[in-house]
């Protein structure tokens, strides 16, 4: 079968390996789509810090059953999404029921081998129905369960002002996903396309261009209040820093982006606002669930995210112009 590794940064490779064979209580999937996100551009860059190359990206994966074993719930053809973040089961946070921070987690596409390829063995218990969505929205259903998972962890209420700094992707899902609870979201991001398509399709209430006045405007924008809750969606390490400054007294900041740096703010602050700070990391069996029906709803904008297709083999050569301003890239889908 073909495969496409990240051999080291900045080199991606098409290359051949042999087929899978599915394990006992194991399914053997036929991947149709894979959704590229900034980790995998982290992993091209070098800058992914939970990494060994060489490496098979991709975890924001659609596929099709191909075989199952004997007593399996799953028969060939059934389209499945894919929980990316396999866990012991037996850890602490395991126990308390926290799977998507275990203390052995091990991520498709990050610590062992992902779905850019065209097929893949993986444990039944990391299959999800997805009937009724089509092939690009179950590739969709891992990004949104992150926004959907730090929201459930910011503990969202209707009429809270919220501030989701960076509109990448995951930050569109945050915002999207602050916007359903019911909150006034604010968008802060230096590119004026993202703010306004946050703006016009995903509900959120204002779209702030980042500039040298961003704090000065955030405060007026709140009456000197600013934000009960903040999420940082940046992946940039002076970002998240500047984020303590747009948290109100008394409210969440909550981070959502992974930076290769050690983060530093004011201790009198952070105490003097008695903020809350909360990390959220990958997401749960039910984050999945409640982006699964919003995307039968056709509650999200898929039109408007999914910026770029392109075919499997073109990948390697693409992925290059991919990450560049130009390319005005905000979701990208390869084709199998």
């Amino acid at each position: 079968m073909a495969r496409i590794r990240c051999v080291e940064p900045g080199h991606l490779v098409l290359d051949a390996c042999e087929r899978p064979v599915a394990a006992p209580g194991e399914a053997l999937v036929r991947i149709r789509r894979v959704g590229i996100c900034g980790t995998d551009y982290h992993i091209v860059r070098g800058t992914q810090p939970y990494l060994s190359y060489p490496r098979v990206p991709g975890h924001e994966l659609a596929g099709e059953i191909v075989a199952a074993g004997k007593g399996s719930v799953w028969n060939a053809g059934d389209r499945v999404c894919i929980m990316p973040y396999h866990s012991c089961g037996t850890c602490i946070a395991c126990r308390n029921g926290k799977p998507n921070c275990c203390t052995a987690i091990s991520v498709l596409g990050v610590h062992k081998d992902g779905g850019l390829a065209e097929y893949l063995a993986i444990d039944e218990r990391y299959l999800i129905a997805a009937e009724g969505l089509s092939l690009d929205e179950i590739a969709m259903v891992e990004f949104l369960s992150i926004g959907c998972h730090a929201v459930r962890r910011a503990a969202l209420q209707a009429g809270e002002r919220a501030l989701v700094v960076g509109a990448g992707p995951i930050g569109m899902a945050v915002a999207f996903f602050a916007a359903r609870a019911g909150a006034q979201v604010t968008v802060l991001d230096g590119n004026a396309t993202r703010v306004a398509l946050c703006v016009d399709a995903l509900g959120v209430t204002n779209g702030e261009v980042l500039g040298s006045d961003s704090a000065e405007r955030l405060s007026a924008l709140t009456g000197g209040d600013f934000f009960d809750c903040v999420f940082d969606a940046t992946g940039n390490a002076a970002a998240i820093e500047a984020g303590f400054g747009y948290v109100a007294h008394g409210g969440r900041y909550v981070l959502v982006s992974i930076v290769t740096a050690d983060i530093r703010f004011s201790d009198p602050e952070f105490h003097k606002r008695e903020m809350t700070l909360l990390g959220s990391r990958n997401a749960t069996h039910a984050d999945f669930a409640d982006v699964i029906e919003v995307l039968r709803g056709r509650a999200f904008p898929l039109d408007a995210v999914v910026s770029h297709t392109l075919p499997f083999a073109d990948l390697p050569q693409a992925i290059g112009h991919l990450m560049t301003p130009d390319a005005g890239v905000i979701k990208a889908l390869v084709v199998l």
